[in-house]
């Protein structure tokens, strides 16, 4: 069976398109980037794009459509990504302003490598948006008669895209010049992050099936 390149590249190109439109994921890597530093912000784009497999996994399993079509279960995972993001929010807001260490490529260490890989992890897992996502992505444009290796293949490409994506963003906002000028926001930076969190919450509570 030769390869379906043109089912792939569209479905590459509609997966890169969703994964740059910001939203919790890009929030939580951004903070990362200022608050902790490049190689946590890393990691955290690493969680992020794991948890991308996880969420392929149950689609191409057929579990992302058992989920889809239970309001019950459907809601459960609404309100749990909702309740997260809430927590991110508080603790965003209060938490002290972040400091510029000596070298601004680098950040305290208060986070270490696994707890920002966890973040990122939970932070893309939790949302049922990305269930709905996937899901409408392989109904659309991933043919039926496509054997399960490559769609596993799909999956695992998606996931690196998606790794790429947010490392440039973790390296973008760990440049020296562009951290400094968040630095200088102080504490605003904090209450930015959880409003920004808190909006994303609520989006999150009132997604709806489709």
């Amino acid at each position: 069976m030769a390869f379906p390149w043109i089912e792939f590249a569209g479905l590459m190109l509609a997966f890169g398109v969703g994964a740059i439109i910001p939203g919790a994921d890009f929030a939580m890597v951004l903070r990362q980037s200022i608050a902790q530093g490049r190689r946590p912000a890393l990691f955290t784009a690493a969680g992020v794009a794991s948890a991308i497999l996880v969420h392929g996994s149950y689609t191409l399993l057929g579990v992302g459509v058992i989920v889809a079509q239970s309001l019950l279960v459907f809601n459960i995972l609404k309100w749990v990504g909702a309740a997260y993001l809430v927590w991110l929010a508080i603790a965003a807001l209060r938490a002290p302003p972040p400091q510029p260490p000596t070298d601004l490529l680098a950040g305290p260490r208060s986070h270490g490598d696994r707890s920002a890989f966890v973040l990122g992890f939970l932070t893309n897992l939790l949302n049922p948006k990305a269930i709905l996502f996937f899901l409408a992505l392989f109904t659309s444009l991933v043919s039926a008669h496509t054997s399960l290796e490559i769609k596993a293949f799909y999956v695992g490409c998606m996931s690196l895209m998606l790794f790429a994506w947010f490392a440039l963003v973790a390296v973008f906002f760990t440049t020296p010049r562009v951290r400094q000028g968040f630095f200088r926001l102080g504490r605003w930076f904090n209450r930015i992050s959880g409003i920004t969190f808190i909006v994303l919450a609520v989006r999150v509570a009132v997604a709806q099936r489709h």
